[in-house]
């Protein structure tokens, strides 16, 4: 350990450039950016964002969720209860790009990332879901596409080179995949996905697309009528809130089957909310070759439906496709094929994961929600080295820069390397 300092709470990750650390978090109803030096931990600047709407969160989120993207021009964060805003790495502000209010019972969580002269941002709800594309130098947006259909998601865009043709922006949503055309946002190709929630991040290699969702083969909620049944006490053939929490497993999540929020939930409601995650889900590998319009199933080149993770996104490192789920289950397939090539279990680190697996120097690191971090050596057969306890919970990815690892736990921010 290098250094380690107290940061105040957020769930977004650490990011490195310019030889800073760029955090955000919330504090006594603030919003912060705050700026670190990345070789000794002292703390550069902070920024205070003020609220311009207030969301009441789910349990599991916070006001501090999306991660920053950054580079060595500066910072951008993207608060909910806010929206955008640019820093200089001096930590002068540049612009800023209010979005929002949101209807998402759960929390916005999508992270905004740099590519060119851009920074994309996706933004799906309950209703009126886009992604937009804003410059960065100026803040202005210059493309804006609906994306009707999309509901609740969580998930951050990447950026696909394929082979031939301009640069495609890849969105994961609720029930499928978009591509856009990076320059002007128009719709591209798509492919119908089931999904419990549209989280985490696709990935590729080469021509070839990697994405995970957890999903489901059919309706993971009772019949609407057998709930009525059992919890509509005034018999008018609705849910009413206080009917509806009386379900035991259904209770906190009224919000979000209560999709026009008027306290009732109605049966088109309940089925709707019924078919989320149903369809063709799973690790997948597309190649999307030159189609337009919905992909054709010759472009799905493998499926696998064991082992999926519901939060972190799976990493490609080395020819290998690893994912990490609750329970500390670890599978990695092979990205070409689809064979499962090992699945194992981190025995001293079961519980849940939030934290998506980072590799470098032939290991993979994969960091629990109660703290402790299995270091694997890579490979098809791969094996734990260690898994240290960091004493703290653990919801952000740990961010690799010049041979060091940093670990932000929920009330500390580590750094781990060589003193040299």
């Amino acid at each position: 350990m290098l250094w380690k300092i107290p940061v105040s709470y957020g769930q977004s990750s650490p990011v490195i450039a310019g030889g800073r650390v760029y955090l955000t978090a919330s504090e006594d109803g603030r919003l912060l950016t705050i700026c670190l030096d990345a070789r000794t931990g002292r703390e550069l600047w902070r920024r205070e964002t003020k609220r311009e709407h207030s969301h009441k969160l789910f349990r599991a989120n916070d006001p501090a969720s999306p991660t920053p993207a950054a580079d060595v021009s500066g910072v951008y964060t993207f608060f909910p209860d806010f929206g955008l805003a640019a820093y200089t790495p001096e930590g002068k502000l540049r612009w800023t790009h209010p979005v929002g209010p949101f209807q998402n019972f759960y929390g916005m969580a999508s992270s905004p990332i740099l590519t060119g002269d851009l920074l994309v941002l996706v933004c799906d709800q309950q209703a009126g879901s886009f992604v937009t594309a804003i410059d960065r130098d100026s803040g202005r947006v210059r493309w804006k596409t609906e994306r009707p259909g999309m509901t609740i998601g969580w998930a951050t865009p990447m950026i696909f080179h394929p082979g031939k043709g301009p640069a495609e922006l890849i969105v994961l949503g609720t029930n499928r995949i978009d591509s856009y055309f990076l320059s002007t946002g128009e719709r591209n190709w798509w492919t119908p996905i089931g999904s419990l929630g549209a989280l985490g991040v696709p990935s590729a290699t080469g021509d070839t697309l990697l994405v995970a969702t957890a999903g489901t083969n059919g309706p993971w909620m009772p019949t609407f009528d057998s709930v009525l049944a059992k919890y509509d006490k005034n018999k008018d053939g609705k849910l009413a809130r206080e009917e509806f929490q009386a379900n035991p497993e259904l209770g906190e999540d009224f919000g979000w089957i209560d999709a026009d929020s008027d306290g009732i939930v109605t049966a088109e409601e309940w089925n709707t909310a019924r078919q989320l995650g149903m369809g063709p889900y799973g690790a997948v590998a597309i190649r999307p070759a030159d189609a337009r319009g919905q992909l054709p199933e010759g472009a799905i080149r493998w499926r696998y439906q064991k082992g999926l993770a519901m939060i972190p996104a799976p990493v490609v490192y080395q020819d290998v496709y690893y994912m990490v789920r609750d329970g500390g289950i670890i599978t990695a397939l092979n990205p070409g094929t689809g064979e499962l090539l090992k699945q194992g279990r981190t025995l001293t680190a079961p519980g849940e994961y939030y934290a998506s697996p980072v590799a470098a120097d032939g290991k993979i690191y994969l960091a629990s929600s109660e703290g402790k971090i299995t270091v694997l050596k890579g490979g098809a057969d791969w094996q734990i080295l260690s898994v240290n306890d960091m004493g703290d919970e653990v919801h952000a990815t740990p961010a690799l820069s010049d041979a060091r690892i940093y670990v932000r736990t929920r009330s500390s921010l580590y750094c781990f390397g060589s003193a040299q």
